[in-house]
């Protein structure tokens, strides 16, 4: 064996044929197989023809009855007999050529299955009432066949309709009557097949082929009643002599050394050439490492290949990798600036455009006024813009967790409408309503009340926004069974069209059409939706119709709050009295918010104090006990917003802090606040906000 192991694949094959060369004359004996293959088809040759030799043979013996029965059955003077009942002509004209017949039985019928007359041999006496279902078929049929068992033995029984010669597909009038003609498959019958088929002949209830030999050629015909169940069966037998003993002796020792010698050849084979060729292959298609490591367990020139193969797939895995980053990369890249181009270089032309407007001295007050209203909504569009990408991006990097806390499901609700209600324009003819829910919770749900009010805060915006005239409704639905909430909005607006259904929630995807290009947007927001919902653990759903409107509905689990709170009224701070003057610091490092925020305060004659960085805010609260609040940027160097938060805190616990941050999605602004600030602002600022949340602080009315 350890010679044959040191031989390649060449050398072992060659030292299998050698070996196995001198079995080679016992396939001579196949000619055994060729003479066996040729005696069993002369015997299913015999079988086949014999067997249509029968069937020809016992279908020709019936076709002479199904003729003459058929003959008689057009005849107008058998119609006429079966309204005049004369017995005269039944005797000269059907009686009389009983015998011609070869028939036990012949009998006339009326259609209420009532036996005018009959003429039977002496071998029956009668054939019995002709059940009604046999009678039904015969009337739709016009002409049946079957086998019937009587004391007598196994019968024939031939029926068919009676019709006037001139209906000759017997399909223009209804039948008149019926005529049946039996015979009895007796020695007579038996005697003249044995002798027309050269066969021995058995009418048999049950038969079974001699499973001893071959030495006769058999047929059964079965003869079956009318619904096709088995009467009795009729058994033709033809000697047929073939000697199979030598034959199989020949073929048992032939199989036998084949045997032997195919198991020594399968078991060297696959050794030695299927598995490594098997082996390879499986590498070549799947590039399975497991594989590879097999091949290099069998020896030779496989451990070389296999060496190369591993090579080969750390290669091809590492560039892979390296074209799916690239692809997408650069997928990303063109979709993203393409859309982003296109949506901040639209808000961004109002303001460069309406800027330049501005600086003429010569512009009236209304038309001043007006362009910076553009200029204001068109930055509100871009911060809008920047938002959704930020909390793409966010959603895509998976750092968006849900938070979930025990909400009043109706005060969500009613305070998401109220929200929302006040930015709906009195100059659409339109109407937002809140469909009473028939079915509430019965005490306070768990999920993320942020995740939920914007969910659905992007779906009425969204319908608003796209609804000229109607209504936009929103409401829910409790399911206690399934234990979900189901959520919709629906409005009056222009509908989707089917084909558009399956691209609303991809990002960067809007719909082409008249109405959507008067709407800006990147197309993120129904992106951005259907995050939030599969983040809460539901699904969305959208219905739409063109020209009658949309309905959008998704559902959230349905979790109670089992915990028990003691809720406090917190109470209302007492207002002071106005104080004016008041300092405020500024913790900004950027130049252009700190001029524009400090030009906001001292609107209201606030005294403005500067740090350009969180280390300075320190220092200045520390060297300055009159500071009344501060402005704490987030994001500054040396030291961030939140660490000299924390250490202004170590020593005065009482100056109100509020966070002005560009950063503006949910969770930020959730850490803020849970790190302890007093408040926040997001950047772009807005002058109304900052005024009304200093009068909250300092009690100014």
């Amino acid at each position: 064996m350890r010679i044959i192991s040191s031989l390649n694949t060449y050398q072992r094959l060659l030292l299998l044929i050698l070996a196995t060369s001198g079995l080679f004359f016992i396939l001579f004996c196949s000619l055994y197989f060729y003479t066996l293959k040729q005696e069993k088809q002369v015997y299913n040759a015999a079988s086949k023809e014999y067997e249509n030799e029968v069937n020809s043979i016992f279908t020709l013996n019936s076709k002479t009855h199904i003729a003459a029965i058929v003959d008689v059955t057009f005849w107008d003077e058998l119609v006429s007999y079966l309204k005049t009942k004369d017995q005269k002509w039944y005797k000269e004209y059907i009686e009389s050529q009983f015998p011609t017949y070869d028939a036990d039985f012949i009998g006339v019928y009326t259609l209420s299955n009532r036996l005018i007359s009959k003429t039977t041999s002496d071998h029956l006496n009668t054939i019995g009432q002709i059940p009604q279902e046999i009678l039904n078929k015969l009337y739709n049929d016009k002409l049946v066949r079957y086998y019937k068992r009587v004391p007598e033995g196994i019968l024939e029984v031939f029926g068919a309709t009676i019709h006037p010669s001139n209906d000759l597909h017997k399909n223009k009038f209804k039948p008149s009557g019926y005529f049946f003609m039996a015979r009895i498959l007796g020695g007579g019958f038996v005697k003249n097949l044995e002798k027309i088929t050269s066969s021995k002949i058995k009418i048999v209830q049950d038969f079974k082929i001699n499973a001893e030999g071959k030495d006769a050629i058999y047929v059964n015909l079965s003869l079956n009643d009318l619904q096709n169940k088995k009467v009795s069966n009729i058994v033709f037998e033809r000697p047929f002599h073939l000697n199979f003993i030598t034959s199989k002796k020949i073929l048992i020792t032939i199989l036998v050394a084949t045997i032997i010698n195919l198991l020594v050849y399968l078991y060297y084979y696959r050794k030695w050439v299927y598995r490594p060729i098997d082996l390879i292959t499986n590498i070549l298609e799947t590039k399975d490492e497991k594989a590879i490591n097999n091949l290099r367990n069998i020896r030779g020139e496989f451990i070389h290949i296999s060496n190369l193969f591993e090579e080969n797939n750390n290669q091809r895995k590492e560039l892979e990798i390296a074209k799916q980053k690239a692809e997408e990369g650069d997928k990303l890249k063109s979709s993203f600036l393409a859309n982003l181009s296109h949506e901040i270089r639209t808000p961004m032309n109002a303001i460069m455009g309406f800027s330049d407007l501005l600086i003429d001295p010569n512009l009236d007050l209304k038309d001043r006024n007006e362009y910076l209203k553009i200029i204001r909504n068109s930055g509100k569009n871009l911060t809008s813009i920047i938002e959704d990408l930020l909390e793409m991006s966010k959603i895509d990097s998976k750092q968006i967790t849900p938070n979930y806390k025990a909400i009043d499901l109706e005060k969500c609700i009613s305070e998401l409408y109220n929200s929302i209600k006040i930015t709906v324009s009195e100059e659409k003819n339109l109407q937002f309503l809140i469909q009473e829910s028939s079915s509430k919770p019965k005490t306070k749900i768990l999920t993320d009340e942020v995740k939920l009010k914007q969910i659905l805060t992007n779906l009425v915006t969204n319908a608003l926004k796209f609804t000229t005239n109607g209504s936009v409704n929103v409401g829910y639905y409790v399911n206690e069974k399934k234990e979900i909430i189901e959520f919709w909005v629906s409005d009056t607006g222009q509908g989707i069209e089917k084909d558009n259904i399956q691209i609303i929630f991809d990002r960067f995807r809007r719909i082409e059409d008249k109405f959507s290009v008067q709407i800006s947007g990147l197309g993120l927001g129904l992106s951005i939706t259907k995050a939030y919902v599969e983040l809460l653990g539901g699904s969305i759903n959208v219905e739409s119709t063109v020209g009658i409107g949309s309905k959008f509905s998704f559902t959230i689990p349905l979790k109670y709050d089992e915990t028990k709170l003691n809720m406090s009224v917190k109470e209302e701070p007492q207002k002071s009295e106005t104080i004016t003057n008041q300092t405020i610091l500024i913790a900004e490092d950027d130049d252009i918010n700190f001029m524009l925020l400090q030009r906001i305060l001292l609107l209201k004659n606030y005294h403005i104090l500067r740090a350009v960085n969180g280390k300075v805010a320190v220092d200045i609260c520390e060297a300055n006990q009159g500071i009344d609040l501060i402005f704490m940027d987030i994001k500054m160097p040396i030291m961030d917003g939140f660490e000299a938060f924390n250490i202004i805190r170590t020593f005065n616990q009482t100056i109100p802090i509020i966070a002005n941050t560009a950063y503006s999605s949910t969770e930020d602004k959730e850490r803020i606040l849970s790190a302890g600030f007093t408040n926040y602002i997001s950047k772009p600022i807005n002058k109304v906000q900052i005024f009304e949340m200093l009068d909250a602080i300092f009690g100014n009315k």
